[in-house]
């Protein structure tokens, strides 16, 4: 995880990549989500990550409320890790994560598509609540909002 140097913003992208923010923590989460993923010998296996490093990883996930610890067996004590609905929340920034790959580094095809338990396909899209999808990004502003403080002023537009 990161270390705590964004005391001075008043910024919701800060405070998430304190949490998930390390390399190996959206894919950990990737594969919770979309593998099924739930044991340590799976996200050990599956991501071929350091032991320490996933310890750390997902004692930190229990603590921010993203995943808990379920024990699956008495003898020996095992436990798996679920997802709560913070961490299975977590899928929309997922998806916004992947088209922005596919889109600037995958290539010809995209490796990975998302579909709907329908089979429709998943997007992510920014909408407007007044005008619809938001297709020009220089439309975006970020403006104070009712949770900001008023010690910081927002980023330059």
């Amino acid at each position: 995880m990161l270390g705590k140097t964004y005391d001075a913003q008043v910024c919701s992208i800060a405070r998430t990549l304190e949490v998930v923010g390390e390399r190996w923590s959206l894919l950990i989460v990737r594969d919770a989500l979309f593998t099924g993923a739930t044991r340590f010998t799976d996200f050990q296996r599956g991501l071929g990550i350091a032991t320490n490093i996933l310890k750390a990883r997902l004692d930190g996930f229990v603590e921010a409320g993203i995943m808990f610890r379920h024990r699956y067996s008495e003898q020996p004590e095992l436990f798996e890790y679920r997802l709560t609905e913070k961490g299975r929340d977590l899928v929309h920034a997922l998806v916004a994560l992947t088209e922005w790959g596919d889109r600037w580094g995958a290539g010809a095809e995209p490796p990975i598509l998302y579909r709907h338990s329908c089979g429709g396909s998943l997007t992510s899209q920014t909408v407007c609540e007044t005008c619809g999808v938001v297709e020009d990004p220089t439309e975006v502003r970020a403006i104070p909002g009712p949770g900001f403080a008023g010690t910081c002023a927002p980023a330059a537009q």
